[in-house]
């Protein structure tokens, strides 16, 4: 369930137009006066929908200098993703550090959001594996996941990753303590930028810029 408010034309986005969205189960309103929907006034709602589970996958690592892209392969694979109770949301592109010796062209790792059903997310995870690797053309190919919302807190990591030359180890036991998992079955350099993708790929248009860049 989540709780809306809203004043004039706002309020009706969300006391009417939001209530009639595709999957909402209900929409219970506080009290009389927030089915007057607006001009000057105050409109609240519930919505009650469908218990999803936010999933964040990034990927990085999956072409060679000569052959392949990243954000290519991975938007091909949420876009053919027709798993049951699994909904894609966006995809981020996240510039990683363009410094780094080995790199294919620009450094950019793929973060891939997804809403999942309560039991789907190992059917959805098995999925992305099997699409990725197969279809990868680098045998360095990385893929981390994280389960929820946001981070409880902030990560150094995303900072270092568009700044610093980081080692697999360094990736590896930063996931383990942030609780990110990998399901690459590489464990190679890939999981540098799956990492910082996962890290970066709910934040805004930064994601995308150099560390500290201005859009």
């Amino acid at each position: 369930m989540t709780t809306w408010s809203g004043i004039a034309g706002a309020g009706v986005g969300v006391a009417a137009c939001l209530p009639q969205a595709p999957g909402v189960i209900r929409a219970e309103y506080p009290s009389e006066d927030d089915l007057r929907i607006g001009g000057a006034r105050v409109s609240r709602v519930r919505i009650v929908s469908p218990l999803y589970e936010k999933v964040t996958i990034g990927i990085d690592d999956t072409d060679t200098r000569d052959e392949g892209a990243t954000w290519v392969l991975a938007l091909k694979c949420a876009e053919a993703c027709a798993l049951e109770g699994v909904e894609y949301l966006d995809m981020r592109l996240v510039q990683l550090n363009p410094a780094v010796p080995k790199k294919t062209t620009n450094c950019v790792g793929s973060a891939l959001n997804f809403a999942v059903r309560p039991g789907r997310v190992d059917a959805l995870l098995e999925y992305v594996r099997d699409f990725v690797e197969s279809n990868a053309v680098s045998e360095d190919a990385g893929i981390a996941v994280y389960r929820g919302i946001a981070f409880d807190e902030e990560s150094s990591y995303a900072r270092r990753v568009k700044t610093e030359i980081l080692t697999l180890d360094e990736a590896e036991a930063e996931a383990e303590r942030l609780g990110v998992r990998f399901i690459d079955s590489n464990a190679r350099k890939g999981r540098i930028g799956a990492l910082g993708a996962v890290l970066w790929g709910n934040k805004g248009v930064e994601a995308a810029g150099l560390y500290g860049e201005t859009f």
